[in-house]
């Protein structure tokens, strides 16, 4: 470790009341970007270093590409970059806290914050909900999105990031987007996370059910017990819950093509079947060659999880456009955002929220240990 990531956890540990011989705070490793081709990094009071571990004397602001097996950090030639800071670190524009990692990935550069976990969560409240919901549904997003990363951190132990910042793991973008809201559902739930079977959780969740969470075991072929699926009568009026979007024959081929699927000359989609949540299991492609079945999941991950937003629709159409009319957003596993929100306001609290969507977990402290 070198003598500039101790300085930062000395400081953080005085930050909290603490003495520099205080226990150091529990860590993240999140993958901010993966494959830039080029970084902007800025800020003021950054400490930097090589990837010796020794000073590097350069001016800021830094122009940070890959150069071989390396990096140039304007104009000069490094192994590996590491910043710090005691306030923020500009990445592209973005504020982060405590330590930024760069090194040369398989494509263009990776980029790794390394921070406080509780931290890491007050800058993740506002990216999954908002902090102007009611403070037990960010009490109970706090709780689930640290017994996720929880969960990831032992998984993925060793390794060079333990999460990404995007919706591969949980949307994370920095110290920009904190607010006090954030921080006290952050520090009221202080350490705490879901287990079962003393075991933290994979603490799966999503925005909007549309009435009825989903069974893990539909989606990713494994049951799981906490992750069975519960009726959800509290997110049916609160945000857009339909949706709909036209979709040309042409560019479903071309994609579930892409996905692996033998759906030369399509002709016509439709679902079949549904299981006890009301989302499609199968969807049929009627081609030239005859017929393929395709998993929901699989279609909708063809298709992008942006543009089919849940497996929960309808097929219309003919030869040439097929109409997908769909309610809900996300793949229905876990905690509805938006109905924990409703429960919030109707008086749960975020125990009760936590223990109805994740049947027979346990809210344990000090991160399930």
């Amino acid at each position: 470790m070198s003598c500039f990531r101790t300085l930062i956890i000395v400081i953080i540990c005085l930050a909290a009341g603490g003495s520099a011989a205080a226990m150091r705070p529990e860590m993240v490793r999140v993958a901010l970007f993966k494959g830039a081709e080029t970084l902007r990094i800025d800020g003021d009071g950054v400490l930097l270093t090589d990837g010796r571990g020794e000073p590097l004397r350069v001016e800021m602001p830094l122009e940070v590409r890959r150069s071989g097996s390396g990096l140039s950090v304007n104009g000069k030639s490094v192994n590996r970059l590491v910043a710090s800071a005691f306030s923020r670190i500009s990445v592209n524009g973005k504020g982060y806290r405590a330590l930024v990692e760069v090194s040369a990935a398989d494509k263009g550069l990776l980029v790794v914050n390394e921070l406080p976990l509780e931290e890491y969560l007050v800058g993740l409240i506002n990216c999954e909900i908002s902090s102007a919901w009611p403070i037990e549904a960010i009490k109970a997003q706090a709780v689930i999105a640290r017994s996720y990363a929880v969960y990831q951190m032992q998984a993925r132990r060793g390794q060079s990031y333990q999460l990404e910042s995007s919706v591969m793991d949980q949307v994370y973008e920095g110290a920009d987007v904190e607010d006090s809201r954030a921080a006290y559902g952050v520090r009221e739930t202080a350490g705490e996370v879901l287990t079962y079977d003393g075991k933290t959780i994979q603490a799966f969740y999503h925005s909007n059910c549309a009435g009825h969470t989903e069974s893990s075991k539909n989606v990713w072929g494994l049951s799981i017990p906490y992750l069975q699926g519960v009726p959800c009568r509290y997110c049916g009026e609160s945000n857009p819950i339909r949706w709909e979007l036209n979709l040309p024959m042409r560019k479903a081929e071309a994609s579930l093509r892409g996905a692996g699927f033998q759906v030369a000359g399509l002709r016509e989609l439709r679902v079949r079947g549904r299981n006890q949540s009301g989302r499609v299991q199968d969807v049929v492609a009627e081609c030239s060659r005859g017929s393929v079945v395709i998993p929901a999941v699989a279609f909708r991950k063809a298709l992008g999880y942006g543009t089919v937003k849940s497996t929960n629709f309808e097929l219309r159409g003919g030869r040439d456009e097929v109409q997908v009319v769909g309610t809900g957003s996300g793949h229905g596993v876990g905690l509805c955002q938006w109905g924990a929100k409703g429960r919030a306001n109707e008086g749960f609290d975020y125990r009760e929220i936590l223990s109805y969507y994740y049947p027979g977990v346990r809210l344990s402290g000090g991160y399930g240990r």
